[in-house]
């Protein structure tokens, strides 16, 4: 799996308040440092050299010991030891573990044979007695760790704090409060407000939480418009099926009506299955993909619907370039084009054609559904394609469920091509399907 955006920028916040803790600490460490060192390079280059020298050459090791001892003259924050050819203090005392070894080796170190012309820099200045007894001379700072007194460390901790402080702040305005305000979204949504949503700041960002929040506002989108689409399905539902059920019970009341019934009974199952295909269009649609050539779907799909055009005095044209195939579903693709020729047979003036023409536009196939019609007002030309709507005023309207055309539509859709309905110069109603060119490679 790779990096993602916000895995980086945690990254980043991370090593940020890591360099800035080890920057912080190593200033810290240097204060401390020099601090400690301050009295011990004072000591070191002040006059306590010279003081014990000139003990040490009057009244010998004895009264150099009795100058030790008191301790009097040392500042507070050193110690001053004195060492033999065999780097031990003349009082005793153990030097700090943590040195002891730099120092016999380094700062003291043992005496070199009689007669050598060599002898090594030492770091400790040497103080010669009255009998010509070589001792050396050290100060060492009281406190040799790296934390210091008490004040420094507590120092240390309160920075180690601010910097975790600041990272998780940091952490927790790039992710938590995002978070939070998703999980809020979440709720209010669950909980009927439809009209939350996650505020623009968040879903502008370019990481994965910005994308969960546009997907949780399209999600939100979406219910709203199926929620609201449903409380107008039930509307024009109960519109539309008012009115021929009334009709039918007026009509089962009265003798001879026998064929208004079946009429009615009819535009009844028309509706109930236009609604039926919609729902499953917009919900969970199962394409099958097969090649269909175009031609073979229009004639099977003409000689079907001869025997309605004759009944009301029209008849259909079809004319398609040879040739046409696309990649489709076969029985969604004619159910789509069928709606458009029934629309076309029910709207056109008796004795004129219904013509059915596919030809090859571009990589595109265009199959044009035209009638003789009275055609449709310019401003229904978009929304005849929507669900539950009909152009007014068309004479000799027969009624339909208003849905035909807007499942021709989801299936073109569906299948990468478009619906564009226009008028007619001489009158009638043009509609006109673009399906992509299946893209066969020679054998």
């Amino acid at each position: 799996m790779r990096p993602t955006r916000l895995f980086w920028r945690t990254t980043i916040y991370i090593s940020a308040a890591l360099a800035a803790f080890v920057a912080l600490g190593i200033a810290s460490i240097a204060l401390v440092a020099s601090n400690e060192l301050e009295g011990y390079v004072a000591a070191r280059h002040g006059t306590l050299g010279r003081e014990a020298a000139q003990v040490f050459a009057r009244g010998g090791r004895p009264a150099l010991e009795q100058w030790l001892r008191s301790g009097s003259h040392a500042p507070e924050n050193v110690t001053i030891y004195v060492f033999d050819d065999a780097s031990r203090d003349i009082l005793g005392r153990e030097l700090p573990e943590l040195y002891a070894d730099f120092i016999r080796k380094s700062v003291v170190g043992s005496p070199e044979p009689a007669g050598s012309n060599y002898q090594p820099v030492r770091l400790a200045p040497r103080l010669i007695g009255p009998d010509s007894e070589q001792l050396s001379f050290l100060v060492l700072p009281n406190r040799i760790g790296v934390l210091g007194n008490l004040t420094t460390t507590l120092g240390l901790v309160v920075i180690a704090l601010l910097v975790i402080a600041s990272v998780a702040w940091l952490i927790s305005r790039a992710i938590a409060r995002p978070i939070g305000e998703l999980q809020h979204v979440v709720r209010e949504i669950a909980s009927g407000q439809l009209d939350a949503r996650v505020p623009a700041g968040i879903a502008a960002r370019r990481d994965e939480i910005g994308a969960l929040a546009s997907d949780v506002n399209s999600m939100a989108d979406q219910i709203a418009r199926l929620l609201a689409g449903r409380q107008q399905l039930m509307g024009e539902l109960s519109h539309a099926l008012r009115s021929p059920l009334a009709r039918l019970q007026a009509a089962l009341a009265l003798p001879n009506h026998q064929q208004r019934a079946e009429q009615e009974i009819a535009r009844l199952d028309r509706v109930i299955g236009d609604l039926l295909r919609m729902s499953r269009l917009d919900t969970a649609p199962n394409l099958v993909r097969k090649l269909v050539s175009m031609g073979e779907l229009l004639e099977a799909l003409a000689r079907e619907e001869d025997i309605e055009a004759r009944t009301r005095e029209v008849r259909l044209e079809l004319s398609c370039e040879p040739d046409l195939t696309v990649i489709g579903d076969p029985e969604l693709l004619h159910s789509a084009i069928e709606n458009l020729v029934r629309n076309a047979i029910r709207y056109t003036h008796a004795g004129t054609p219904v013509e059915i023409i596919a030809r090859r536009h571009g990589d595109h196939v265009q199959v044009m559904v035209e009638d003789h019609g009275p055609g449709v007002p310019p401003e229904y030309l978009e929304r005849i394609m929507e669900q539950w709507t009909r152009a007014p005023n068309r004479p000799g309207d027969p009624g339909g469920s208003g849905l035909g055309l807007a499942i021709a539509r989801r299936v073109f859709e569906l299948h990468g091509g478009r619906v564009v309905a226009a008028n007619r110069p001489g009158g009638g109603l043009s509609i006109v399907t673009e399906l992509p060119l299946a893209e066969l490679s020679a054998a």
